[in-house]
Order: C-alpha cells, then sequence, then structure tokens
C-alpha cells in the first residue's frame, strides 16, 4: 500500500471539513490567492484529481482532455484557468462540486494505493512515478486549501505529512531553475527543518555555506507559493540557497512568480 496515498485522503478530507460548513455564497468569495474562489480552488483540484486519475488507469483520455483543456486556454483571447476547468466539468459549483470533489478522491486514493510506486505516468510536465503523482495531488490539496483556510480565518492542524511537500520541495529544487530557462546552480543547500511533530528533516550535505534552517510549514509554504519567504522566519544562508528560496516552485506548469511579502496571509478579523 503507498503511504502517499493515504495521506492524501487524510489531507482532502482535512479541506472537506473546513469547506462542508459553507453556504452557496461563501464558495463565491474572492481568496487572496489570485482571487481565486472556493468554486476555483475545488474546481482545480478535482479537474487535477481526475486527471491524475486519467494518467494512472487510461493515458488516451488524459490526452484528450489535455488538448481539450489547452484548447480553451490558448484559443482566441483564451480563458483562465478556473474559466475553463468550469467549462470543462460542465459548470459544477457549490456544494454539489464539493460533494462531487469528495465523492471522487476516495476511490481515487484506493487505486493509487493499490498500484506500482515506480510506473511511470504522463503528466502536464514531465512524466512522473506514480508515487510522485499522488504526492502532487496531497501537496496541491494542501497548498491551494491554504487559501482557503486563510479566507475563512481557521489555523490548519498541521501534522508530519507535509513532510511529504518538503520532499517534493527538496526534489524541485534543479526543476525550478530548468523551468525558468537559468542553469541549475551548485552545491545543493544543506536543508535542515523542524516537523509539526517536532522531529527534525534533513536533506543534503551539511554547510555552513549554504543551508536553510527553520520551520517545516515555512518552508513547505514557501515552495509551493501560499507564502512569500519574506514573511517567514526562515534561516536562508548562501547565495544558492537565497536565490532558490526566492523563486522556487515544487509545481509543474509555466513559471509562476512567487507572492511578494505581504500578499498572501490569513484574513483579518
Amino acid at each position: 500500500m503507498l503511504e502517499q496515498a493515504a495521506d492524501f485522503r487524510e489531507e482532502s478530507e482535512v479541506l472537506y471539513e473546513l469547506l462542508a460548513p459553507l453556504s452557496e455564497d461563501d464558495f463565491t468569495r474572492p481568496t487572496l490567492f489570485k482571487d481565486w474562489t472556493a468554486n476555483d480552488i475545488l474546481g482545480h483540484l478535482h479537474w487535477g484529481n481526475m486527471q491524475a486519475d486519467n494518467s494512472l488507469n487510461d493515458e488516451a483520455r488524459f490526452l484528450e482532455r489535455f488538448t481539450a483543456m489547452k484548447e480553451l486556454r490558448e484559443s482566441g483571447a483564451g480563458m483562465s484557468m478556473p474559466a475553463a476547468t468550469k467549462v470543462m466539468m460542465d459548470g459544477l459549483a457549490g456544494k454539489a462540486l464539493l460533494e462531487a470533489w469528495r465523492e471522487f478522491y476516495g476511490p481515487m486514493s484506493d487505486r493509487f494505493a493499490a498500484a506500482d510506486p515506480k510506473k511511470r505516468v504522463k503528466w502536464v510536465g514531465p512524466d512522473m512515478s506514480v508515487r510522485s503523482s499522488i504526492t502532487a495531488r496531497l501537496m496541491e490539496t494542501w497548498s491551494h486549501g491554504q487559501a482557503a483556510f486563510d479566507l475563512f480565518r481557521v489555523k490548519r492542524q498541521e501534522t508530519d505529512r507535509i513532510k511529504n511537500v518538503a520532499v517534493l520541495g527538496v526534489n524541485t529544487f534543479g526543476w525550478t531553475f530548468v523551468n525558468r530557462g537559468e542553469e541549475v546552480p551548485a552545491p545543493k543547500p544543506y536543508i535542515r527543518l523542524t516537523a509539526p511533530s517536532g522531529a527534525i528533516w534533513e536533506w543534503n550535505d551539511p554547510s555552513d555555506d549554504e543551508r536553510i534552517e527553520g520551520s517545516g510549514l515555512e518552508f513547505c509554504q514557501v515552495v509551493t507559493q501560499t507564502r512569500s519567504i519574506g514573511d517567514t522566519s526562515l534561516s536562508v544562508t548562501g547565495p544558492v540557497a537565497t536565490k532558490w528560496m526566492a523563486v522556487a516552485q515544487c509545481f509543474a506548469g509555466p513559471v509562476n512568480p512567487p507572492p511578494a511579502p505581504g500578499t498572501r496571509h490569513m484574513a483579518a478579523g
């Protein structure tokens, strides 16, 4: 059984519990993430889950749906991601979307749990392993969910499940630069993070010259671009570490500029 699949399901359940009590109007309130609403977030997550499931079980369907979405995004004036997703899902929104998302991610997690974790599957960027695919779904659920937690002023109870996000962040060090058309700098910084449980997570060779140290939660927020590095207390030492944390992007797709300091945070009371 693939542990990341169970973690994905549990992280999805945490977000469901936040959104289940909402009124239909609440689903249309803009967040501080590009003014996306809860509808936009859920649509993005549900679409991504369905496509990840297609990549595992029906590659032809994945490619057909990918092409249809790409045409919506690129034809004419082009649609925004949320608008194109809404079209692809026939306008599903609100509580109906919430329940459709939940009814899908449960069985989907079971299918990933039973799959060969090393099997290669397609995605919008490079092909990846099944383990990486479901980890990416967990990361998307956790990171996009942050905007909803911020909007509704709820502090999420973080667990060591976010180590999955941290691992993805560490593993995409090179991708951040390749995606920007830049040479990958060296050496990789030493990373020492404190988990929500208090455990210590470490990656790469110890170094006093190139290192990132501090909260595992804040590191995950930076690499997923839910917070600016300037709004964290992470200790960043060295030119490579500093450059990386300024532009870190652990998700596939085109280059996204990280948020400016003070632009993504919990809504005021």
